[in-house]
C-alpha cells in the first residue's frame, strides 16, 4: 500500500479514510499532533516525538487512550504497512466525539489518527529562501495543536512570494517559522530562541542543540530580533524534514553565508546522526 491511513483501529488506503462529523476536531481544532520521517522502516526519534505529543496532550487534559509504549508499537507498525520504508509519518489525537459544545467531557478518550505517505527528508545541503511575517498565532505556541490557520496563513504567502517558509517575530522579536524553528549563528555561537510559550520546543531543535553541545559550539537561548538575523554569520532553520537547512535570503536581502566551515560541520554531524539511527 502506498499511502495508508488509520482511525481508532481501523485503517486502508488513505483515500479512503472517513472521519466522523462529531470528532471534535471537525469543529474546534480540538486536538494535538506529532510528525517526523522514517527511513527503511525506522521511525526517527520517536521517543521524542511521542513524549511531546503525550506532553501537548496532557497540557490541554486530552487523554490518550494508549500508553506511550503502544502509542510507539502501533506507530512502527503501521509504518510496516506501507510498501516504502521511506515515510512522512503524522499522527493526532482529538478530545473525542460528542455533539458541538464549547465544554467537554472529562476523562473522554480522544480519537487517533495517523497518516503515512511516501517522502523523504529535504536537502540538508539545500539552501532556502524566506521571508518575515508578522506571528499573529496564539499565546500556547508551545503546544502543537491543530489550530494552524496563522502558519497556514504564513505558509501560503511565502510561496506565493517563490519562498520557502515565513520567519514570524511579535514586535521584532523573533519566535519561530511557520512550521520550523529558526536560529543564527554569530560570532562562533548558536542563537536560539527560548522554548517558552510563543515557540514550539522542536525536536529538530533539540538535535541540533545537543549537536552543537557535542562539537564544543556555545548556545544562547535568549530571544533575538528580525535586525539580528541580516547581521547573522549564519541563518538556519531547522525542522523534522530539513533538520537543518541555511537560508541565503530573507525579504529579498542576502543573509549568511560568512561561517561555511562552522554551517557544514553541524549539518554533517545532525546527518550522520540521522542516517546512523535509521540505517
Amino acid at each position: 500500500m502506498e499511502k495508508l491511513g488509520y482511525y481508532n483501529g481501523k485503517f486502508g488506503p488513505l483515500e479512503e479514510m472517513q472521519i466522523p462529523m462529531l470528532d471534535r476536531a471537525f469543529y474546534f481544532g480540538d486536538g494535538v499532533y506529532d510528525a517526523t520521517y522514517s527511513r527503511n522502516y525506522k521511525i526517527f526519534a520517536i521517543d521524542d516525538h511521542v513524549e511531546r505529543f503525550y506532553n501537548s496532550a496532557a497540557a490541554l487534559r486530552i487523554m490518550i487512550p494508549h500508553t506511550p509504549d503502544e502509542m510507539k508499537a502501533l506507530l512502527c507498525d503501521m509504518v510496516k504497512k506501507v510498501d516504502t520504508g521511506d515515510l512522512f509519518v503524522y499522527w493526532q489525537v482529538s478530545r473525542g466525539t460528542a455533539v458541538r459544545n464549547h465544554a467537554f467531557t472529562e476523562d473522554q478518550p480522544g480519537n487517533i489518527a495517523i497518516m503515512l505517505k511516501p517522502a523523504k527528508v529535504k536537502d540538508i545541503y539545500s539552501q532556502v529562501k524566506l521571508i518575515t511575517e508578522p506571528d499573529t498565532r496564539f499565546l500556547h505556541c508551545n503546544l502543537k495543536t491543530l489550530n494552524l490557520i496563522p502558519s497556514v496563513m504564513a505558509t501560503q504567502k511565502a510561496e506565493l512570494m517563490g519562498c520557502d517558509e515565513a520567519i514570524l517575530h511579535r514586535n521584532g522579536r523573533v519566535t519561530e517559522c511557520a512550521h520550523s524553528n529558526i536560529h543564527i549563528l554569530k560570532d562562533g555561537v548558536l542563537r536560539t530562541a527560548p522554548t517558552d510559550n510563543l515557540i514550539l520546543p522542536g525536536i529538530a531543535r533539540k538535535h541540533l542543540i545537543s549537536m552543537c553541545h557535542t562539537l564544543g559550539i556555545p548556545v544562547d537561548e535568549t530571544p533575538f530580533t528580525v535586525d539580528d538575523i541580516f547581521t547573522a554569520d549564519e541563518v538556519i532553520m531547522s525542522s523534522c524534514t530539513s533538520m537543518c537547512r541555511s537560508a541565503y535570503e530573507v525579504d529579498g536581502k542576502p543573509v549568511g553565508g560568512k561561517a561555511p566551515e562552522l554551517l557544514k560541520k553541524l549539518q554533517d554531524a545532525l546527518l550522520e546522526e540521522y542516517l546512523e539511527a535509521t540505517n
